[in-house]
């Protein structure tokens, strides 16, 4: 493990480590909330909604695309009984090339570990980007338990198989030289979006994506998100599971795929979105701008018989 791999792995679990500085913050950060709130402050939110379970993945915390502070509102109005990390966490590849991290970051990584120890169990399943985490499989850090992969069952009795998903994908396996190049590329077109919607806001208009436009109009881009959705249902089917949940592609859905619950909960760099179940069993997903979207719910839907 690379040393800047080390640094990243000590930033998520921190506070497991409370009193202790590791050299981590700059000048003028601390590890409390910018605000001098309590992160955990949704005891106080009137408009909270309590959750059965939250999944979100492909925070890509050290990286300037990453909207920490809507990630920590969206949190603020929705507790849950479980907190699902579901890969690309900490970007290791962008702070090997050039380290951020900024105060908002440490609010987040705070946010998360305060919610373990105040009783939510927070499950962590590490991607391709934070690959660093899985030499800790097994272990719990500050209350947040990292694991390879793990099973989720909802209230309706559906058994989803939980997993960040770069497993299935070709380029990540095979060529990773041209996934880093693909990152670099893609940080490319973050930074154009950035600018755009920095215009778009100074004259009134609301957030758009433009990764996320060039995704769905590239017919490329289009076929791998496809050929992506068949092959992680497909594995689900093979083990038994009802369904699945996974991130990685950046693109959320909730979908049938040849008889499985496909389930992506999209990103917090382009999308702003998590899948969430309620405590009835319903699974939707939220877009989180400045009111709550539901882009997708899924079915009613009964587990497979054993």
């Amino acid at each position: 493990m690379s040393s800047s791999d080390l640094l990243a792995a000590s930033a998520l679990f921190k506070t497991s480590y409370a009193g202790q500085d590791d050299g981590l913050l700059r000048e003028g950060q601390s590890l409390a909330p910018a605000s001098g709130q309590d992160p955990d402050d949704e005891e106080s939110a009137a408009d909270r909604t309590r959750l059965r379970a939250i999944f979100i993945s492909d925070l890509h915390i050290g990286t300037p695309g990453f909207q920490a502070e809507a990630l920590l509102d969206f949190l603020k109005h929705h507790p849950s009984d479980t907190l699902y990390l579901v890969g690309d966490i900490v970007d290791g590849w962008q702070l090997r090339r050039r380290w951020f991290w900024p105060q908002s970051h440490n609010d987040v990584v705070q946010k998360l570990l305060r919610r373990a120890r105040k009783g939510c169990r927070v499950i962590y399943v590490p991607g391709n980007h934070d690959e660093f985490a899985r030499h800790f499989v097994g272990h719990a850090f500050g209350g947040v338990e990292v694991v390879h992969e793990s099973t989720h069952t909802t209230a309706q009795g559906l058994k989803l198989w939980v997993v960040h998903g770069d497993h299935f994908d070709g380029v990540i396996q095979c060529a990773k030289w041209l996934a880093y190049v693909g990152d670099w590329l893609y940080e490319l077109t973050l930074k154009i979006n950035r600018h755009l919607n920095s215009f778009r806001a100074r004259i009134g208009l609301h957030y758009w994506s433009l990764s996320a436009y060039l995704k769905l109009k590239v017919k490329k881009a289009v076929n791998f998100i496809s050929d992506f959705e068949v092959a992680v249902a497909h594995e689900a089917q093979r083990r038994g599971f009802d369904g699945v949940v996974c991130g990685h592609i950046h693109h959320a859905e909730i979908r049938d795929v040849n008889g499985i619950l496909y389930c992506n909960d999209g990103d917090w760099v382009e999308s702003r979105t998590a899948l969430v179940e309620h405590l009835d069993g319903r699974l939707e997903i939220i877009h989180w701008g400045a009111q709550a979207v539901v882009l997708n719910r899924a079915p009613t839907a009964q587990p497979v018989a054993a």
